[in-house]
């Protein structure tokens, strides 16, 4: 019988970084792995995912199909990656110094914080966006770069306040807006139902010329990306919850439930507004012009509130990551320094980029260099049998050397050799509107990227390891191994 679990934890600031979780603070549910997974992300910044397909020339039907078939699949290979910070009790980026070595888990973390870094200035962008267009159109707020600005930066200080309380708060908060979020979609359906239509909302055909080769883009793009997001971010949640009192069969049905019903549910409805509001060169304007009266105040809640649950939870991600680049520096000093850096991001993303252009191309180039790594960890995984010794996992952290993870110098030559294959496979196979892997022509132009990084990686490294036993500590935790 599983014992009860203690009580849950008070909210107060997270004293913990990527240290390894002590077993009584490992209060987490596999319910709160789905619930942040759904409440997070509640918000715009990934509604405006489902309006990709649209701004690619698909019609509806196709639009839906893509996005779908992305998200399924992308969820089924990225899910696993919860298991391994079930069994570390640490973060994904410090858990894959397992098979990368203690030093090369850095790359981990810097894929992580570019990661996370984009997704959180995407969120504050399109949420102050969302928080502006009703302002306006209810009470005259100027629609300038003025008002944008405020808003982008009362967003940005209020998501970080969300990042430096932790998990805690997030845990709580993320239940409040996914049942808000799913109210306001819902209600969102009667909004612009009667200017729904499945016809394309752009004159200008398919951006990539036929539609296979468009609905593959689309595939990737609006579908695979959503759970790419997530290769980083998922044992933030997962390192809470205790092996000892929760199977992984458990936490891996919780971690898909969560990525599918929190990518799906608001990335359809952007699919559908964007149809309804005719958005062909930009999302958030025409959703809020086309909106009725009515439904400008639940628009403007959900900026504010979607906006800085998604955004916090992205940036103490990247808090963490730059906590594991830079020990000396406290998760809370790093939380406050990426928040810095993405809210500059937000700002070029209004006044200097092309927002279709500069999305697609950070969603296909990420995924393409963090494939790679995702899948050498869940070979690792595999290879270990889900055993790892936490202690050694820290040494980088101590700012120490040696343990069973330090390889050369802390360094998996082997990993990091199979990572720089697989992602120059990935990067030289892209296909975006601002670059093009010259592999297109071997591929008949469709965007193969993610299968071809992730099946050079795979056969790179196991040919690599061949001979090569992986790491394993000596006396595991036998009630933590009997879970595996």
């Amino acid at each position: 019988m599983t014992p009860d679990p203690p009580p849950a934890a008070r909210v107060g600031i997270e004293t913990h970084g990527v240290d390894t979780i002590p077993e009584a603070d490992r209060t987490g549910r596999p319910r709160d792995v789905a619930g942040i997974l759904l409440g997070s992300n509640m918000c715009l910044g990934v509604v405006i995912f489902g309006w990709l397909p649209a701004s690619f020339g698909l019609s509806f039907w196709p639009a839906v199909t893509s996005m779908i078939a992305g998200t399924l699949f992308g969820t089924l290979l990225v899910a696993p990656l919860a298991l391994v910070s079930l069994k570390t009790g640490t973060n994904l980026s410090t858990s894959s110094g397992g098979t990368f070595g203690v030093r090369g888990r850095l790359i981990g973390s810097v894929i992580g914080l570019l990661l996370s870094l984009g997704y959180a200035a995407l969120t504050v962008w399109t949420g102050g966006a969302a928080v502006v267009g009703p302002l306006h159109r209810l009470f005259g707020l100027p629609d300038d770069g003025l008002s944008h600005s405020v808003t982008y930066a009362a967003l940005a200080v209020l998501s970080v306040l969300v990042a430096i309380f932790g998990y805690q708060l997030m845990t709580r908060m993320s239940k409040w807006v996914a049942v808000g979020t799913v109210v306001l979609m819902a209600a969102g359906l009667f909004a612009y139902g009667d200017q729904f239509r499945t016809g394309p909302v752009t004159d200008a055909g398919y951006l990539l010329g036929d539609f296979w080769t468009t609905w593959a883009l689309s595939t990737v793009a609006a579908g695979l990306s959503g759970p790419m997001a997530f290769i980083t971010l998922l044992g933030d949640y997962s390192r809470y919850v205790s092996p000892r009192r929760y199977s992984s069969r458990k936490v891996f049905a919780a971690t898909c439930a969560g990525m599918l019903l929190g990518l799906l549910i608001p990335q359809l409805f952007g699919t559908f507004t964007a149809f309804a509001a005719r958005a062909a060169d930009d999302y958030v304007g025409p959703l809020v012009a086309a909106a009725p009266l009515w439904f400008l105040l639940p628009l403007l809640l959900n900026g504010v509130f979607g906006t800085i649950g998604n955004a916090g939870v992205l940036i103490y991600s990247m808090g963490l990551d730059l906590d594991a680049i830079v020990p000396p520096l406290s998760r809370v000093k790093a939380t406050i320094l990426t928040s810095v850096l993405s809210t500059v991001l937000v700002f070029l993303g209004y006044f200097v980029w092309d927002a279709q252009d500069a999305v697609t191309a950070f969603v296909l180039l990420l995924t393409a260099i963090g494939t790679p790594w995702a899948v050498i960890t869940l070979i690792g995984f595999v290879r270990c049998r889900g055993l790892y010794d936490p202690d050694a996992l820290q040494v980088y952290n101590r700012r120490a050397r040696g343990g069973i993870y330090w390889y050369t110098g802390g360094w998996n030559l082997r990993a990091a050799a199979a990572w720089l294959t697989g992602s120059a496979v990935g990067l030289l196979s892209v296909d975006t509107a601002l670059y093009k892997g010259p592999l297109l022509e071997l591929t008949g132009g469709i965007d193969l990227s993610f299968l071809l990084a992730a099946a050079a990686t795979a056969a790179t490294y196991l040919l690599l390891c061949i001979g090569s036993p992986q790491p394993m500590p000596r006396q595991p935790d036998v009630r933590v191994a009997a879970s595996v």
